[in-house]
């Protein structure tokens, strides 16, 4: 009875002791089940964070490239933009030039100008200059007449200044005309009225000058003032 009794706590511990063991591995298998989980989990949760980072380094490389493309488009123009572009460039250099061609001429019209006037203001300087002497002569020739007796002094004095000025007057280029006994022209003379000609030929011919005509060079600068004979 006694043996029975020990048999039985005997096996009632070696029950106990099973049923520990049993849960012993079944909290071991639970937890190596629970670590291969978390493991898992945690291979699945890098998997997942590497997708998405090579997704967000696919998405930057495809934006750099659209970028890059889109800025080759932007690079390449169009040929009609381009050569708008070239035309307005030429037209702006144009205008430039346009601008300082005008500026240019703006000064030079103003120079001119200006040189003209002065021109103008000393045109007859170096001929009253030059009439200086003629002057000198003519008031000598007058303080000459109060006192002197000999007329015929008197005379070839006005004579010499006379002679004087036509020489200075042929300087400068000045040149009577020639109308006595010449043939009417009408391109340097200047008829005041006709009367009967003394002779049969001087009909059609200048009989009488009444103011003389003057040239400058080639150019009338006085018409001779003539009688025609008819």
């Amino acid at each position: 009875m006694v043996d029975k009794s020990k048999q039985k706590e005997e096996e009632k511990k070696q029950q106990q002791a099973s049923n520990v063991k049993q849960e012993s591995s079944a909290r071991d298998q639970s937890t190596t089940h629970e670590e291969q989980q978390a493991v898992k989990d945690n291979k699945d949760e890098n998997k997942e964070s590497s997708e998405k980072e090579e997704e967000t380094k696919d998405h930057k490389k495809s934006t750099k490239d659209s970028k890059a493309k889109s800025s080759k488009k932007g690079k390449k123009k169009d040929p009609k933009e381009e050569k708008i572009q070239e035309l307005g460039e030429q037209v702006e250099k144009l205008n430039d030039r346009y601008m300082r061609l005008q500026a240019e001429f703006d000064n030079y019209r103003k120079r001119t100008i200006k040189e003209k006037a002065d021109l103008l203001k000393s045109a007859g300087e170096d001929v009253l200059k030059d009439m200086l002497p003629v002057i000198d002569d003519m008031d000598r020739a007058i303080e000459t007449i109060e006192a002197a007796e000999d007329k015929d002094a008197i005379k070839a004095g006005m004579q010499l200044i006379d002679q004087k000025f036509k020489e200075f007057v042929k300087q400068k280029g000045v040149s009577e005309i020639d109308a006595m006994h010449q043939e009417f022209d009408t391109d340097v003379h200047e008829a005041m009225t006709k009367i009967p000609a003394p002779k049969e030929e001087l009909k059609g011919k200048v009989v009488d000058v009444i103011q003389k005509g003057y040239k400058l060079n080639d150019k009338v600068i006085r018409f001779a003032k003539v009688v025609i004979g008819e």
